[in-house]
């Protein structure tokens, strides 16, 4: 009975650690270094490939209630044209608490029920050969 009420826990992404981050030194450190002690970025900038992002996010899910956000790291690595590393620190991660709103917009067109549903294309099909029917059977 208290394990059913224990939190569900998942990490996604790359969950940067700060003895790792510490690793990685502005001015001295390559590409190739920040990839051993970082592994790969999850991303890259859009228009920028020398700047590369590591996200990650740690989430508890109690019961049948929506996942809640309880770690989150955002760590960007920046880079001059040489690969040196220039920028590598922690983004505060702070967000906004923005509410889902489950409800529904509405759109124009016909409310069908479900008997409009149901018998909506009864009659519709096999036009052509009845009436080809009836004219071979009316120029008699």
């Amino acid at each position: 009975m208290i394990s059913a009420c224990s939190p569900t826990t998942a990490t996604r992404g790359n969950m940067v650690e700060d003895y790792r981050l510490a690793e990685v030194v502005p001015g001295v450190s390559t590409k190739s270094n920040v990839l051993k002690s970082l592994g790969s970025p999850t991303t890259q900038a859009p228009f920028d490939e020398n700047v590369w992002y590591y996200l990650s996010q740690k989430t508890e899910k109690r019961g049948l209630f929506d996942p809640e956000v309880v770690d989150e790291k955002i760590v960007v690595v920046a880079f001059d044209e040489e690969g040196v590393v220039q920028i590598a620190e922690e983004i505060d991660a702070d967000r906004l608490d923005i509410p889902r709103v489950r409800r529904k917009t509405h759109t124009g067109g016909n409310e069908v029920t479900i008997m409009q549903q149901l018998l909506g294309n009864v009659g519709r099909f096999n036009r052509g050969s009845s009436s080809a029917a009836t004219t071979a059977g009316g120029g008699n």
